[in-house]
Protein backbone atom coordinates (compact mmCIF):
# COMPACT_ATOMS: atom_id res chain seq x y z
CA UNK A 1 0.00 0.00 0.00
CA UNK A 2 1.48 3.14 -1.13
CA UNK A 3 2.24 6.12 1.88
CA UNK A 4 0.19 9.24 1.09
CA UNK A 5 2.97 11.93 2.17
CA UNK A 6 0.78 14.64 1.86
CA UNK A 7 -1.91 13.39 4.66
CA UNK A 8 -2.15 14.83 8.23
CA UNK A 9 -1.01 11.49 9.68
CA UNK A 10 2.28 11.03 7.86
CA UNK A 11 3.08 14.24 8.85
CA UNK A 12 2.15 13.84 12.13
CA UNK A 13 3.81 10.72 12.41
CA UNK A 14 7.12 11.87 10.84
CA UNK A 15 7.18 14.75 13.10
CA UNK A 16 7.01 12.48 15.96
CA UNK A 17 9.40 9.99 14.67
CA UNK A 18 12.09 13.35 14.56
CA UNK A 19 11.34 14.29 17.63
CA UNK A 20 12.03 11.12 19.28
CA UNK A 21 15.22 10.86 16.98
CA UNK A 22 16.87 14.17 17.53
CA UNK A 23 15.92 14.37 21.54
CA UNK A 24 17.56 11.00 21.95
CA UNK A 25 20.50 11.84 20.03
CA UNK A 26 21.00 14.87 22.33
CA UNK A 27 20.39 13.00 25.57
CA UNK A 28 22.98 10.54 24.48
CA UNK A 29 25.46 13.86 23.66
CA UNK A 30 24.77 15.51 26.90
CA UNK A 31 25.34 12.21 28.77
CA UNK A 32 28.45 11.70 26.74
CA UNK A 33 30.14 14.97 27.51
CA UNK A 34 28.52 15.06 31.19
CA UNK A 35 31.86 13.60 33.07
CA UNK A 36 33.97 16.03 30.98
CA UNK A 37 31.55 19.16 32.00
CA UNK A 38 32.22 18.00 35.44
CA UNK A 39 35.73 17.51 35.19
CA UNK A 40 36.18 21.23 33.83
CA UNK A 41 33.95 22.41 36.76
CA UNK A 42 35.92 21.06 39.20
CA UNK A 43 39.16 21.73 37.99
CA UNK A 44 38.29 25.02 38.00
CA UNK A 45 37.44 25.26 41.31
CA UNK A 46 40.85 23.45 42.27
CA UNK A 47 42.07 26.76 39.98
CA UNK A 48 40.12 29.28 41.62
CA UNK A 49 41.29 28.24 44.76
CA UNK A 50 44.59 28.22 44.27
CA UNK A 51 45.50 31.29 42.69
CA UNK A 52 43.81 32.77 45.74
CA UNK A 53 46.19 32.02 47.93
CA UNK A 54 48.63 34.01 46.36
CA UNK A 55 51.76 33.05 46.45
CA UNK A 56 54.23 32.51 43.36
CA UNK A 57 53.90 28.84 42.73
CA UNK A 58 49.91 28.94 42.00
CA UNK A 59 49.87 32.34 40.23
CA UNK A 60 49.06 31.46 36.73
CA UNK A 61 48.21 27.66 37.57
CA UNK A 62 45.84 26.85 34.51
CA UNK A 63 43.03 24.81 34.76
CA UNK A 64 44.08 21.79 33.37
CA UNK A 65 47.12 21.84 35.58
CA UNK A 66 44.90 22.49 38.86
CA UNK A 67 43.94 19.13 39.57
CA UNK A 68 47.50 17.11 39.79
CA UNK A 69 48.80 20.40 41.93
CA UNK A 70 46.11 20.62 44.36
CA UNK A 71 46.85 18.30 46.99
CA UNK A 72 50.77 19.90 46.51
CA UNK A 73 49.19 22.91 48.48
CA UNK A 74 45.33 22.09 49.95
CA UNK A 75 46.57 20.14 52.89
CA UNK A 76 43.28 20.10 54.60
CA UNK A 77 39.55 21.22 54.34
CA UNK A 78 37.21 21.86 56.71
CA UNK A 79 33.20 23.11 56.64
CA UNK A 80 32.09 25.01 59.33
CA UNK A 81 27.71 26.21 59.94
CA UNK A 82 27.84 29.82 60.90
CA UNK A 83 27.79 29.36 64.54
CA UNK A 84 31.77 27.63 64.02
CA UNK A 85 30.89 24.07 64.60
CA UNK A 86 33.59 21.81 62.68
CA UNK A 87 31.08 19.93 60.32
CA UNK A 88 33.48 17.77 58.53
CA UNK A 89 37.44 18.16 58.61
CA UNK A 90 39.27 16.36 55.71
CA UNK A 91 42.93 15.65 55.27
CA UNK A 92 44.98 15.63 52.38
CA UNK A 93 44.68 11.99 52.69
CA UNK A 94 41.30 11.88 52.43
CA UNK A 95 39.81 12.20 48.26
CA UNK A 96 37.34 14.14 47.46
CA UNK A 97 33.95 11.66 47.26
CA UNK A 98 31.50 14.39 45.26
CA UNK A 99 28.67 12.29 47.37
CA UNK A 100 30.25 13.80 50.68
CA UNK A 101 28.03 16.88 50.84
CA UNK A 102 29.64 18.02 53.90
CA UNK A 103 33.10 18.32 52.45
CA UNK A 104 34.22 21.46 51.73
CA UNK A 105 35.21 20.79 48.39
CA UNK A 106 31.66 19.89 47.38
CA UNK A 107 30.24 23.06 49.35
CA UNK A 108 28.50 25.32 46.91
CA UNK A 109 27.80 28.74 48.19
CA UNK A 110 26.18 30.09 44.84
CA UNK A 111 23.53 27.64 45.67
CA UNK A 112 23.06 28.01 49.62
CA UNK A 113 23.10 31.72 49.15
CA UNK A 114 20.17 31.94 46.55
CA UNK A 115 18.12 29.22 48.59
CA UNK A 116 19.02 29.97 52.04
CA UNK A 117 20.67 33.22 52.71
CA UNK A 118 19.30 35.56 50.38
CA UNK A 119 15.53 34.72 51.76
CA UNK A 120 16.67 35.78 55.04
CA UNK A 121 18.46 38.57 53.97
CA UNK A 122 15.21 40.10 52.04
CA UNK A 123 12.97 39.09 55.37
CA UNK A 124 14.75 40.89 57.33
CA UNK A 125 15.94 43.64 55.15
CA UNK A 126 17.52 46.78 57.20
CA UNK A 127 17.54 44.52 60.72
CA UNK A 128 21.51 43.08 60.99
CA UNK A 129 20.40 41.71 64.37
CA UNK A 130 17.66 39.48 62.90
CA UNK A 131 19.86 38.32 59.75
CA UNK A 132 22.44 37.15 62.00
CA UNK A 133 20.13 35.42 64.38
CA UNK A 134 18.47 33.61 61.14
CA UNK A 135 21.70 32.92 59.87
CA UNK A 136 22.89 31.21 62.86
CA UNK A 137 19.47 28.73 63.27
CA UNK A 138 19.97 27.61 59.45
CA UNK A 139 21.50 24.07 59.24
CA UNK A 140 21.93 24.65 55.17
CA UNK A 141 24.63 27.21 56.00
CA UNK A 142 28.22 26.23 55.44
CA UNK A 143 31.58 27.70 55.08
CA UNK A 144 34.73 26.10 53.48
CA UNK A 145 37.94 26.31 54.61
CA UNK A 146 41.47 25.01 52.69
CA UNK A 147 44.13 24.93 54.47
CA UNK A 148 47.22 25.31 52.25
CA UNK A 149 50.60 25.02 52.57
CA UNK A 150 53.95 26.63 50.68
CA UNK A 151 57.38 26.88 52.09
CA UNK A 152 56.78 26.50 55.72
CA UNK A 153 53.67 29.02 55.28
CA UNK A 154 50.44 28.16 56.25
CA UNK A 155 47.16 30.02 54.38
CA UNK A 156 43.73 29.69 54.48
CA UNK A 157 41.44 29.98 51.83
CA UNK A 158 38.33 31.23 52.34
CA UNK A 159 34.89 31.48 50.10
CA UNK A 160 32.33 34.11 49.85
CA UNK A 161 29.00 34.56 47.50
CA UNK A 162 26.46 37.02 47.21
CA UNK A 163 24.32 39.33 45.03
CA UNK A 164 25.71 41.53 42.52
CA UNK A 165 24.02 43.70 39.89
CA UNK A 166 22.48 41.29 37.56
CA UNK A 167 23.09 38.10 39.24
CA UNK A 168 25.63 35.60 41.44
CA UNK A 169 29.23 37.16 42.19
CA UNK A 170 31.80 34.87 44.49
CA UNK A 171 34.97 34.93 45.26
CA UNK A 172 37.98 33.34 47.41
CA UNK A 173 40.34 35.33 49.90
CA UNK A 174 42.99 34.02 51.25
CA UNK A 175 44.32 34.86 54.90
CA UNK A 176 48.04 34.54 55.90
CA UNK A 177 48.77 32.50 59.24
CA UNK A 178 47.77 35.78 61.28
CA UNK A 179 44.06 34.99 59.99
CA UNK A 180 43.64 38.52 59.15
CA UNK A 181 45.84 39.32 56.71
CA UNK A 182 44.69 38.84 53.11
CA UNK A 183 47.45 37.33 51.01
CA UNK A 184 45.85 37.14 48.01
CA UNK A 185 42.19 36.90 46.27
CA UNK A 186 40.34 35.49 43.10
CA UNK A 187 36.87 36.93 42.41
CA UNK A 188 34.88 36.29 39.88
CA UNK A 189 31.15 37.02 38.41
CA UNK A 190 28.15 35.27 36.16
CA UNK A 191 26.31 38.12 34.52
CA UNK A 192 27.96 41.41 35.46
CA UNK A 193 28.05 44.01 33.23
CA UNK A 194 30.78 43.99 30.46
CA UNK A 195 33.23 46.48 31.41
CA UNK A 196 32.50 47.48 34.46
CA UNK A 197 30.78 45.12 37.14
CA UNK A 198 32.19 42.06 34.94
CA UNK A 199 35.60 43.70 36.06
CA UNK A 200 35.67 42.34 39.68
CA UNK A 201 38.14 39.45 38.13
CA UNK A 202 40.50 41.74 36.68
CA UNK A 203 44.09 41.52 38.58
CA UNK A 204 43.87 45.31 38.98
CA UNK A 205 40.77 45.19 41.23
CA UNK A 206 41.69 42.07 43.18
CA UNK A 207 45.47 42.74 43.88
CA UNK A 208 43.96 45.66 46.03
CA UNK A 209 42.84 43.19 48.88
CA UNK A 210 46.30 41.64 49.10
CA UNK A 211 48.03 43.11 52.75
CA UNK A 212 44.39 44.42 53.88
CA UNK A 213 43.46 43.38 57.47
CA UNK A 214 40.18 42.34 59.01
CA UNK A 215 40.93 43.60 62.51
CA UNK A 216 41.58 46.52 64.24
CA UNK A 217 42.09 47.05 67.87
CA UNK A 218 41.77 43.41 68.24
CA UNK A 219 37.88 43.13 66.38
CA UNK A 220 36.69 41.83 63.29
CA UNK A 221 37.10 44.96 60.87
CA UNK A 222 35.03 44.47 57.22
CA UNK A 223 37.05 44.99 54.09
CA UNK A 224 34.60 47.68 52.72
CA UNK A 225 34.65 48.35 48.54
CA UNK A 226 34.54 52.10 48.39
CA UNK A 227 33.39 54.54 45.33
CA UNK A 228 36.66 55.21 43.74
CA UNK A 229 38.58 58.15 44.48
CA UNK A 230 38.12 57.94 48.63
CA UNK A 231 41.34 57.72 50.85
CA UNK A 232 41.47 54.74 51.83
CA UNK A 233 43.04 52.97 55.07
CA UNK A 234 43.80 48.93 55.64
CA UNK A 235 40.03 47.69 55.79
CA UNK A 236 39.49 49.54 52.40
CA UNK A 237 39.63 48.70 48.42
CA UNK A 238 38.79 51.15 45.49
CA UNK A 239 35.16 50.04 43.83
CA UNK A 240 35.26 49.86 39.80
CA UNK A 241 33.78 53.43 38.47
CA UNK A 242 30.07 52.73 36.70
CA UNK A 243 29.85 49.54 38.89
CA UNK A 244 28.47 50.61 42.20
CA UNK A 245 26.11 47.84 43.03
CA UNK A 246 28.43 44.89 41.90
CA UNK A 247 30.69 47.06 44.68
CA UNK A 248 28.20 46.75 47.03
CA UNK A 249 27.77 43.28 46.54
CA UNK A 250 31.53 42.09 46.95
CA UNK A 251 31.45 44.38 50.05
CA UNK A 252 28.38 42.34 51.12
CA UNK A 253 29.53 38.90 50.70
CA UNK A 254 33.16 40.17 51.76
CA UNK A 255 31.26 41.38 55.32
CA UNK A 256 29.30 38.69 56.33
CA UNK A 257 31.18 35.53 55.57
CA UNK A 258 34.54 37.06 56.46
CA UNK A 259 33.10 37.70 59.88
CA UNK A 260 32.22 34.21 60.75
CA UNK A 261 35.63 32.96 60.10
CA UNK A 262 37.48 35.41 61.67
CA UNK A 263 35.02 34.61 64.70
CA UNK A 264 35.85 30.56 64.19
CA UNK A 265 39.94 31.38 64.06
CA UNK A 266 39.32 33.50 67.30
CA UNK A 267 37.42 31.48 69.14
CA UNK A 268 39.99 27.77 68.25
CA UNK A 269 43.71 28.15 69.84
CA UNK A 270 44.44 25.61 67.34
CA UNK A 271 44.50 28.71 64.80
CA UNK A 272 45.98 31.41 66.65
CA UNK A 273 49.33 32.14 66.36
Amino acid sequence: MAINRDSNVYTIVFATVMVIVVGGILAFISMSLKPLQQANVKNEKMQNILQSIGIEATDGVTREEAGAKFNDFVKRRITINYNGEILSDKSVEDAIDPLDKLDAFNIDLRKEYSRYVKPIMSKNKGDDAAIKDALSKSADIHFPIFVCEDGGQTYYVLSASGKGLWDDIWGYVAVKSDIITINGSVFDHKQETAGLGSKINEDWFQDQFIGKTIEENGSYSPIGVLKPGKDLNNHQVDGISGATFTGVGVDEMLSRSMEVYYNFFKANSEFKK
